[in-house]
Parts: C-alpha cells; structure tokens; sequence
C-alpha cells in the first residue's frame, strides 16, 4: 500500500515552512490558549489536507504564500470543526489520544474552536486572500449542512442510499474538494481547472467517507474510535443502507429494531455487523469505492504527467487501502 510519507516526498521542504508558519499563526498571548495549541499540535494528524493544497497548487505552478494562506485556513478550519464535533458527540478521544474536550470540558473547547475560526478569518483577510475565504467558507457551510442533515434523517431512520451521498458530500467531501479548489487557485489554475480539481476532490472525499463507515464493521476499533461506535449512535451508513435495502420485511424490521434496543452489549453489535456483511454492504461498500477511483484518476490523467499528478494518484490509493 502506498504510504503518507511516499505522497509527499516532493513537497518535504514546503511541509516543514508551512508547519513552521502555522505554530506562529496559532500563537497568542493567553498561556491557556498556547496550552491547548501545543497539545493539538502534538497529537496532529497525517495533515492529509494541507498535502493536497499543496500538490494541487505544484500541479499548476510553484508553491508560494498564497498555498500556505490555503493551507493555513483550511488546517485552521478543519481543527475548529473537529474540537466542536467532539463536544456534540461527547467524545473523550481523537486520534488515539483525549480529546480536547475530555481534557478541558465543553465551554473552553467550544471557546477554542472559535479561537480557531477567527484566526482562519485573519489569516485570508491579512493576506487578502478573500478568493480563498470564499472557498472554505462555501465548504464549512456545507459541513454544518451535512452534519444536521445526517441527525435529521437518523431520527426518522428514512435515509436513502441518495440521502446518504448527499450527506457525505457535505459533511466530509466539501472541505476535501475546497483543499484542491483552494490549493488549484493558489498556483494559477484555470476556471475550467478549478472545477476539476474541485471534482476531484469530492470524489475523494466521498471515498474517505465510505472508508471510514466501512471501520464501524472491523473487529476492532482502528481508527480512533470504537468499531460499531456508528451502530451505537444510530447512523446509516453506507454499509448497513445497502444491507437493509436486500433485506426481506422482516428481516429490515427485526434489524431496525436490535438497533433502536437499549442494549448495548457486543453481541448486538455482532449480529448486525454479520447482517450487513451477508447482505452484501461491505462488498457494495468496496465497489463504489473503487468506480469513484477510477474518476477521480481519470480527472488527473487529463493533466501532463508530474510529481504532482503521481503523487494525487496515490493519494486515492492511499484513501482507499488506509487501515486507519
């Protein structure tokens, strides 16, 4: 499988300026607020999404500030939504580690994540990047969309197949398509570019998405989470949609109502992990997966071949294969 590090072999150098900047970016004069930072800081992802900023301004030109203005605002923005998800959600991890919220409670982690979105706010407005700042505004707003239109149609249970692509690609693939949008503006592109990449980045949203439903079915939580922690919350994914809409009547009203069940226990969650499995969810899960790569490759292949576009490529094989 190809790994992290192998993707962002040609931008090393512009990782590190750009980590550089950031830490100065989050700098403040309130130790608590420097406290939290340092923690976030430590306990960083795989920076998934200023890697894609970058490789989608080097395919049209060179890295330059206005990347690492992208880059800064979409990281800033992403961390933001993270810490307040984690106070929705109740949820004492993140990464593997305790989470924001279970160190220092709800109000000052919902004060943080606003701290974040006003500095994501001065970072474009500073640099006059307000192109950029309609990028990833477009995209938060779609999140929050996507966020209340998942708890909309869980509390009815009436989601579709339709309804849920229609949630992923607010909730997840919109800030995935603003990185390549806003990282594509940066190095010069096109409008007829911009829209590619724009698409681009959707369908790789949407294939992370899927790749992350398709966790709740391991025999083990490796994602950060607990496996069945969707199930627990009543979500429906991907998986289980497909599953229950192969199911007899009888067999979707017998899983419908396991799954509503106060019971919590692993034996639950076991038989409607087998449910969706023998339905055919995984599977279905793997296919989609699979003919969204095949897009979004054949968007890159239309661009001459670079370090960039190679290391874009691996980026879908990346998000597809990831165990984690």
């Amino acid at each position: 499988m190809i790994g992290i590090e192998k993707i962002k072999q040609s931008i090393v150098a512009e990782l590190e300026t750009f980590d550089r900047q950031f830490k100065q970016t989050l700098k403040s004069d309130v130790f608590l607020l420097n406290l939290i930072t340092r923690y976030v800081l430590k306990t960083k992802g795989k920076q998934i999404r200023p890697i894609l900023v970058m490789l989608s301004a080097r395919l049209f030109g060179e890295i330059g500030p206005k990347t690492y203005t992208a880059a800064s605002l979409v990281e800033l923005l992403h961390t933001a939504s993270l810490v307040h998800d984690d106070v929705v959600d109740n949820a004492n991890e993140r990464r593997g580690a305790f989470s924001v919220y279970a160190l220092w409670k709800s109000k000052t982690s919902v004060l943080f994540g606003d701290y974040l979105l006003a500095r994501g706010l001065l970072v474009s407005v500073d640099n006059e990047a307000y192109d950029l700042l309609r990028i990833v505004s477009v995209a938060v707003k779609e999140m929050c969309e996507g966020e209340l239109l998942q708890l909309q149609h869980s509390r009815k249970q009436d989601i579709t197949q339709e309804a849920y692509f229609r949630i992923i690609h607010k909730k997840t693939a919109a800030l995935i398509s603003a990185c390549t949008e806003a990282g594509a503006q940066s190095g010069g592109a096109t409008p007829k570019q911009l829209e590619q990449m724009r698409q681009f980045g959707n369908y790789l949203g949407l294939i992370f998405q899927i790749k992350d439903d398709l966790f709740d079915y391991q025999p083990h939580g490796i994602t950060g989470k607990p496996a069945g922690n969707d199930i627990k919350e009543k979500k429906f994914t991907l998986p289980l949609i497909h599953a229950l809409q192969q199911a007899s009547h009888s067999e979707r009203k017998q899983i419908l109502k396991l799954i509503n069940s106060s019971a919590t226990d692993s034996e639950k969650l076991k038989t409607i992990a087998r449910f969706v499995e023998e339905k055919g969810g995984l599977e279905h899960c793997r296919t989609t997966m699979n003919e969204l790569a095949q897009k979004a490759i054949a968007i890159i292949d239309t661009f001459p071949p670079s370090d960039a576009t190679a290391a874009l490529k691996e980026t879908v094989d990346y998000t597809i294969n990831r165990n984690r």
